[in-house]
C-alpha cells in the first residue's frame, strides 16, 4: 500500500509559518514609523508650549509655567530612589496653595540621602515665594508591588497620598521646579525617546519581513524541487 504523500501538508505549513513571520515584521514596522510621526508632534507641541503666569486653567504638557504662593511644609514627601550623577536620594515634593487658593505639587529637585534609610528631610521657604518650571500631566504609572507610602517616602509620583489630608488638587500634574525659593538640584528630564530611534526600528523589522519573504521563497522553492525528484525517482 502506498502512503499518501504529507509534501502538500509541509509546503502549507511552510508559507503559513513564515508568511505570519512576514505579517509580523511588516505591521510591527508600520507601527514604529507611525510612533516616529507621533514623537515628532510631541516634540513640536512641547516646542511650542506656552509660558503661563500664575494660571488658573490646567496647563499643557510642556508649559513653563510661573507660581506664586505658599508651600504647605508640613506636607513635604520624598520620591524615593532617584539618580543624579552618581549619587543616590529622593526628590522633594511639596505642595503649593497659590494666590487664588488653588492646589499645586511641586517637584522641587533632588535631595541626596545616599543608602540610608532615615526620613530625609530639608528647609523650606516660608511665605510668599515665587518658583517656575517645566509642567507635566499626571502619568500612567508601571506596576507596584507593596504600598506606595513608606513614612515620608513614595515609591511612585502620585497626587493620591496627600488627597486625604489636603483634598483634591487643582490640576491633575505636577511642577518640575527649575528656579525660584526652595528649589534644589534638577534631575527630571522628559522621557521622550527621538523619532530617529523608531525610524531605525521600523527600519529593522521591515528588513525582518524581507529576509522572511527571502526564505519562504526558497525553502518553498527547495520544497517542491525535492517534491519533484522523489516523483520523478519514484516513477
Amino acid at each position: 500500500m502506498i502512503k499518501p504523500s504529507r509534501y502538500p501538508v509541509r509546503l502549507y505549513a511552510w508559507y503559513l509559518f513564515w508568511g505570519v513571520v512576514v505579517t509580523l515584521g511588516l505591521v510591527l514596522g508600520l507601527w514604529q514609523w507611525e510612533r516616529a510621526d507621533d514623537k515628532r508632534e510631541l516634540l513640536a507641541s512641547r516646542a511650542a508650549a506656552p509660558v503661563m503666569i500664575e494660571p488658573t486653567d490646567t496647563p499643557v504638557e510642556g508649559a513653563q509655567v510661573h507660581l506664586r504662593g505658599r508651600y504647605l511644609s508640613e506636607h513635604t514627601l520624598y520620591l524615593d530612589n532617584r539618580m543624579t550623577g552618581g549619587r543616590l536620594g529622593v526628590a522633594v515634593l511639596t505642595p503649593l496653595r497659590d494666590r487664588y487658593g488653588q492646589l499645586w505639587l511641586v517637584q522641587r529637585g533632588f535631595l541626596e540621602t545616599g543608602p540610608s534609610r532615615e526620613a530625609p528631610s530639608t528647609s523650606t521657604p516660608v511665605g510668599m515665594i515665587d518658583v517656575s518650571g517645566e509642567w507635566q500631566n499626571a502619568q500612567v504609572q508601571g506596576p507596584l508591588y507593596g504600598a506606595n507610602r513608606e513614612g515620608v517616602r513614595l515609591q511612585q509620583l502620585s497626587l493620591m497620598p496627600w488627597e486625604s489630608t489636603l483634598g483634591a488638587f487643582s490640576h491633575q500634574g505636577w511642577l518640575h521646579a527649575e528656579e525660584g525659593a526652595g528649589t534644589l538640584t534638577p534631575w527630571w528630564e522628559p522621557s521622550v525617546m527621538p523619532p530617529s530611534r523608531h525610524l531605525g526600528y521600523a527600519v529593522q523589522w521591515w528588513a525582518l519581513a524581507l529576509t522572511a519573504f527571502m526564505i519562504m521563497l526558497l525553502g518553498g522553492h527547495r520544497l517542491v524541487a525535492d517534491n519533484r525528484e522523489r516523483y520523478l525517482g519514484g516513477r
